[in-house]
């Protein structure tokens, strides 16, 4: 499904809004044999996300011709009051898919002023706005169980609100199943194809709220 155009057809995945600790955002480029090697790895380890949460009811493909598609999508997910209930989104794709980029929009979405920086150094930033507590994780430098314990991230998940987590195959077997796992591919300039499996009933009825 197409959402959207981007006005005089500018190319837009990326900006400098984002503080941004890895490059998760923009164009895809040629990659050095050793990232290809890396990239490989995290594709099976993307794959690994599905077989630890097995139970999918529902899935759906969505286009994003551009970045203008995939801010009109987060401006129709803030919108769902089922969003408001706790909800648990994972974000999978390569470097540069748009994880960050969705994420930013959907936090712009809901009324989160000011910069929205990347989580990738501290993992965690946490919002407060409109009632709404929101946690947006970045795994991408996650390397065990343990900073998953010593950081109290099973209490943040067990609390309410919205958690938004990027790489999260860095830490599937600490995490709880998601009500979506988004599934982020790069297609030709800033096309994006778009994989929602949701894993819950509160996920699928999230997921029948988008048009």
């Amino acid at each position: 499904m197409v959402i959207g155009s981007q006005p005089g057809g500018q190319a837009g995945f990326g900006g400098s809004e984002v503080d941004s600790g890895h490059t998760d955002l923009g164009e895809s480029k040629l990659l050095a044999p050793a990232t290809q090697f890396a990239e490989q790895l995290r594709a099976v380890q993307r794959s690994m996300v599905l077989s630890t949460h097995p139970q999918i009811l529902e899935t759906r493909i969505f286009h994003w011709p551009d970045e203008a598609g995939c801010a009109a999508f987060a401006r129709q997910l803030a919108a769902s009051p089922t969003l408001r209930s706790d909800t648990f989104i994972s974000l999978a794709g390569p470097l540069g898919a748009g994880k960050t980029t969705f994420a930013r929009h959907l936090l712009r979405s809901l009324g989160v002023q000011g910069r929205v920086k990347s989580p990738s150094f501290a993992v965690l930033e946490p919002y407060e706005v409109n009632g709404l507590t929101i946690s947006h994780f970045d795994f991408y430098r996650f390397e065990s169980a343990r900073e998953w314990s010593d950081a109290g991230f099973r209490d943040v998940f067990s609390g309410p609100g919205l958690k938004l987590a990027e790489w999260p195959e860095n830490a599937a077997t600490a995490l709880p199943t998601p009500d979506w796992q988004m599934e982020l591919e790069m297609l030709d300039g800033d096309q994006r194809r778009v994989t929602v499996h949701a894993h819950t009933d509160h996920g699928r009825r999230l997921l029948a709220g988008m048009a």
